[in-house]
């Protein structure tokens, strides 16, 4: 199993609806952000996204040094605008509290659902 032990300083990305990983991607309260440095969470940001267009997420996210972004559902037309700025998204994860995500995400264990990306991807 890889880990996060011999990979440099990651932002990994939580958006949160009360406490929770958000049902949807841009309809949250804030993200939770999370710099992680050989496997070690060093800080958590709490971050108010933009909310006038769904479309500058991808570029607001690099801005703020964003490599990994931990999302339940999105929309399949916003995935691609990810690519340019070299952001890895984690879809269809199981709704849970950022920290238990987080931990998840350092000992490789996020594990999608297969039934929310069909839909994703419909």
């Amino acid at each position: 199993m890889q880990t996060l032990n011999n990979i440099k300083m990651k932002k990994v990305a939580v958006p949160v609806v009360k406490g929770q990983l958000g049902e949807y991607f841009g309809q949250c309260n804030h993200y939770e952000i999370f710099e992680i440095d050989e496997g070690n969470v060093k800080s958590v940001e709490i971050e108010i996204p933009p909310r006038e267009d769904i479309t500058k997420l991808p570029e607001w996210a690099a801005n703020k040094g964003i490599t990994d972004i931990i999302v339940y559902k999105i929309d399949k037309r916003i995935i691609n605008l990810f690519t340019p700025f070299r952001i890895n998204l984690f879809v269809g994860i199981p709704i849970s509290s950022p920290r238990n995500l987080i931990e998840d995400y350092k000992n490789g264990k996020l594990k999608s659902d297969e039934i929310i990306i069909s839909e994703i991807m419909a």
